[in-house]
């Protein structure tokens, strides 16, 4: 039986436990709230990823009151990408948007429930986090942090005024917008070259704009591409500008090698040179390296007693599905041991 105290409310549930794969089921940890919030739950998950997907799914099956924020849809990133070619168990192609779902549908069967709504502050109690979002204020006994990242803007002269009339920085979303025009993909990893990929089955052609000599994408990514007749590579060059009045109509270029400019007729710019942490509506509380990225051990624990962080949010070398879904497990099973040792500890 948990108790769950909000101002001038007594609810209490009762839960049934789930294997926890430790060789019996630990007590629940008791916890008091003193915030008057919309939703009370053990652990908050904050991010519906594939970490924090997988977060849900072994919170909930240890038993835990479990309730995972996500401000759009499941899957973040993920989502988005047409097929995941390294995720294991698949020996095709699967769709981002197809494993999301899957993940969600686990979660939700094992008691996981999901809301559909984005932080926007966190503060801390004597015995709890309360984390503000845009439903309302959620009490939690232990925090999960899984917003992951956001695109780096390209910072060019064009770019913003345009965001949404060309450019774009999801081509599964964007892409069938532009089926046989021109368009450019900037950038250099993988995310770029899997969308240019994508994107040749659609475009004319595809202009793929990096400002290195070579990729940073693995060697895979790259043969599959160089097999497509329609991919034009624009190596050592940056954008200077993003033209158009109502629509994107081409990019300004320039080598940076022999510093000619030269224009691109193109009528759709996809943007990805980087990402960054969707850290802030936790900064305050949890500390933060140089880019943002929340810094954890190796058991997930950030600076702040109960709160973790898991798969692209944190401080990691790797930001795969793969590394997500181990790090959403990982704090999962930190977060539950947190709250079974505050429980023991008393």
């Amino acid at each position: 039986m948990v108790v769950v105290r909000g101002t001038g409310t007594l609810v209490a549930h009762s839960r049934a436990r789930g294997s926890l794969g430790r060789g019996s089921a630990c007590p629940s940890a008791p916890f008091l709230l003193e915030y008057s919030a919309v939703k009370q739950t053990e652990i908050l998950v904050v991010g519906g990823g594939p970490a924090g997907l997988t977060a849900g799914i072994y919170a909930a099956r240890s038993g835990h009151r479990t309730l995972v924020l996500e401000k759009s849809f499941a899957g973040g990133q993920m989502a988005l990408t047409s097929e995941v070619e390294n995720y294991p168990g698949f020996s095709e192609p699967v769709s981002g948007m197809l494993l999301a779902q899957t993940m969600e549908q686990q979660a939700i069967r094992f008691g996981c429930e999901v809301l559909n709504a984005e932080a926007t502050g966190i503060k801390s109690g004597p015995t709890g986090f309360e984390v503000a979002t845009t439903a309302g204020p959620v009490a939690a006994a232990a925090v999960i942090v899984c917003t992951g990242v956001k695109p780096k803007l390209l910072g060019v002269p064009g770019e913003k005024e345009l965001s949404g009339r060309g450019v774009s920085y999801c081509a599964v979303c964007d892409g069938p917008l532009f089926k046989g025009r021109e368009v450019a993909v900037i950038g250099g990893g993988d995310s770029a070259l899997d969308e240019a990929l994508y994107l040749s089955n659609i475009a004319s052609r595809v202009h793929l704009i990096h400002r290195r000599d070579e990729f940073r994408a693995c060697p895979f990514v790259q043969q599959r591409l160089r097999e497509r007749e329609n991919v034009t590579y624009h190596l050592s060059c940056v954008v200077e500008s993003i033209n158009g009045t109502e629509r994107v109509e081409g990019l300004t270029v320039k080598n940076l090698k022999d510093a000619p400019t030269f224009v691109l007729p193109v009528g759709g710019a996809f943007i990805y040179v980087g990402w960054l942490p969707n850290t802030g509506w936790c900064s305050s509380l949890v500390a933060l390296d140089d880019s943002g990225n929340v810094k954890a051990d190796d058991r997930l624990r950030t600076t702040a007693p109960g709160v973790f962080a898991a798969g692209d949010v944190r401080n990691t070398p790797l930001r795969q599905v793969a590394t997500a879904v181990g790090d959403g497990a990982l704090a999962a099973m930190s977060a539950h041991d947190f709250l079974i040792g505050e429980t023991l500890a008393t």
